[in-house]
């Protein structure tokens, strides 16, 4: 039994809470080394360089939340983080520089306003994403959010599912793009509408298993099932129930359930399914995906209800800071229902702003930094925590990219969203796996010394042409990524054919020739990349 695996069967994760209050009347020396991993179970993560602060994850199923919740994270990013917030790719927040001290207190603040971080990292299932203009957008299958917060419910707090053998991702959506992003999850429902024999038609979903990215990522597959709306939740406590009773827990590396689903196939994951339910599914309805499906939810756009626009805003990288947010909940008040949204995009949503009041709103939204126009760069770059804070992190990652779409955004005019994920390491917290290019930290020996490098990856995308990205140049120096990317949109706009994307570019051009396109003159003493394949690779 490995070590994660002893200290989840000496006490469940979920009970640390009251060790975590003697912890803070006691200090961070007191602290159980076992403790460390089981407060992960309420969002807790020592930060980077482990010497007495924590991050801090909290849950916003769906992306949805109320002004008064957002003003209470930007009052607890302000008293106790620094200021510092981030918005993650799963609709989250997370906060830094936190002490065990302060947990108590910050838990009771978002407790006032309904906020929990209980699940929020862990051996559990995760915060439940979904499309963040679900219940307003006039194009959705229908709206989904009560579903996700159904699934949520249920699983909160829930000590049949508190051990798993490792981190349990979920999506429920009825976005008809599937902004969700179900194909890289552990478990999705993507909505789907059926008609029934009387004329009526009847909300369902189709349910996905083992996606996930990480170092060795994959697909999820579509489990052949069409699930009534009001029996998700009992599909997905079913097909936890086969993870949690069957998932690998000997090799962490291996306890995924995408492992699982790969080495069963997914015929027999359905059948232990099926075998858990006391009703029968029918099969699941023939509906193709998008082609693609990138919807980053910024912009001014119409709702279903009549007279009203929610508006998508970028921050770039998903950072942003406490007084800001508290700017953003009165803003919300002010001009729509105190609704806030947040995107898997790390960006901002703010909903039900009357048509009268919007071009007021859109005006004042400029001047807080927070632009609802951006170049198809700007609105679509994701960045992951970075070496900043995060402990697996090999290279800086938030600064970098600002940098890199800065400079994009005065050498490159494209037309099209190009989606450049920026990971610091192989894990994919910043999902470089499916980005029109990603970029995945490792370090590059100089004559001067080591300094942060990317690996720069082309072509990922999810939709009924999903793809990882490939591999094209490797160990590019930090300081030389936002030049060889340059090169290589310029390029592409040069070269393409018409109506040729950037996707179509890339899977009809060789590794050499994209490599090619990104050369750039290297200074002295700068090692050049080294192209995929090379000796040495």
């Amino acid at each position: 039994m490995n070590d994660a695996e002893r200290i989840k069967k000496e006490k469940d994760g979920l009970d640390v809470w009251e060790d975590i209050v003697r912890y803070s009347k006691t200090g961070l020396d007191s602290i159980d080394p076992d403790d460390f991993l089981r407060m992960r179970w309420y969002g807790l993560y020592q930060q980077k360089p482990n010497v007495g602060h924590f991050m801090l994850r909290i849950k916003v199923p769906g992306g949805i939340l109320t002004a008064a919740q957002a003003r209470a994270i930007g009052e607890v990013s302000e008293t106790y983080a620094r200021g510092v917030t981030d918005i993650t790719t799963r609709q989250n927040f997370q906060f830094h520089w936190l002490t065990i001290q302060d947990i108590p207190d910050v838990f009771a603040r978002l407790d006032a306003v309904g906020i929990t971080c209980s699940g929020a990292c862990g051996d559990i299932p995760r915060n439940v994403t979904g499309c963040p203009v679900a219940g307003i957008d006039p194009h959705e299958i229908f709206d989904a959010q009560p579903y996700v917060e159904a699934v949520h419910q249920f699983f909160l707090d829930n000590k049949d599912f508190s051990d798993l053998p490792r981190k349990y991702k979920l999506a429920v959506s009825g976005c008809p793009q599937n902004c969700a992003q179900p194909e890289i999850n552990d478990i999705a429902a993507t909505g789907v509408r059926r008609e029934l024999p009387n004329g009526e038609f009847e909300n369902g979903f189709h349910v996905r298993v083992g996606g996930g990215l990480s170092s060795r990522p994959y697909f999820a597959q579509r489990m052949n099932m069409f699930v009534p709306a009001e029996k998700l939740v009992d599909v997905l406590r079913a097909a936890t129930e086969v993870f949690r009773d069957h998932g690998y827990r000997e090799n962490r590396k291996r306890a995924r359930i995408k492992f699982l689903v790969a080495d069963w196939g997914i015929e027999k994951f359905e059948e232990e399914v099926r075998a858990r339910l006391d009703w029968s599914p029918e099969p699941a309805l023939d509906v193709l995906d998008p082609i693609k499906n990138f919807r980053d939810h910024v912009g001014v756009h119409r709702q279903s209800q009549p007279g009203l626009y929610w508006v998508g805003a970028v921050v770039l990288t998903g950072r942003i800071p406490g007084k800001l947010i508290i700017e953003a909940a009165r803003m919300a008040e002010t001009y729509g229902n105190g609704t806030l949204r947040t995107t898997n995009q790390q960006n901002l949503i703010f909903s039900d702003i009357p048509e009268a009041k919007l071009d007021s709103f859109l005006a004042e939204l400029e001047s807080l930094g927070l632009p609802y126009k951006a170049s198809p760069i700007r609105r679509a770059a994701v960045a992951c925590t970075g070496s900043e804070f995060c402990n697996l992190a090999l290279t800086e990652t938030k600064n970098l990219l600002v940098e890199i779409v800065e400079h994009l955004d005065q050498t490159v005019s494209v037309d099209e969203p190009i989606r450049i994920n920026l990971n610091g390491c192989p894990n994919s917290c910043g999902q470089h796996h499916i980005g029109d290019i990603g970029l995945q930290g490792c370090i590059v020996k100089q004559e001067t010394g080591k300094v942060d490098g990317y690996d720069i990856s082309l072509g990922g995308r999810l939709g009924r042409d999903a793809k990882f990205v490939r591999p094209i140049w490797r160990k590019v120096p930090a300081t030389q990524v936002k030049y060889a990317i340059e090169h290589l949109l310029n390029g592409y706009l040069t070269h393409r054919d018409v109506e040729e994307d950037f996707s179509g570019f890339v899977d009809r051009s060789s590794d050499d020739e994209l490599a090619a396109l990104m050369s750039v003159p290297f200074a002295e003493g700068v090692d050049e990349p080294i192209p995929v394949g090379a000796k040495g690779e």
